[in-house]
């Protein structure tokens, strides 16, 4: 009985936190446009790796192939 004492203060304790930290996430704008962030990191994904397929290989991968055509 006596942790009830405890528990109920330390619960609304975290319910103000909780409130807060929605109420700080929606002023900040965190919500204003959820669909056009998850896009916006699809797409950019695929341009890095187009980007990165037509680039040159890099200098650590060519000297692998080259080690690797000595040892055959």
């Amino acid at each position: 009985m006596e942790s009830i004492y405890l528990l109920i203060p330390l619960s609304f304790v975290l319910l103000i936190v909780a409130v807060w930290a929605i109420r700080y996430a929606v002023k900040s704008g965190q919500f204003d446009d959820l669909d056009r962030e998850a896009e916006r990191l699809i797409f950019d994904d695929k341009q890095e790796r187009r980007e990165s397929l037509n680039a040159e290989p890099p200098e650590s991968l060519e000297a692998a192939k080259q080690q690797g055509q000595e040892h055959e």
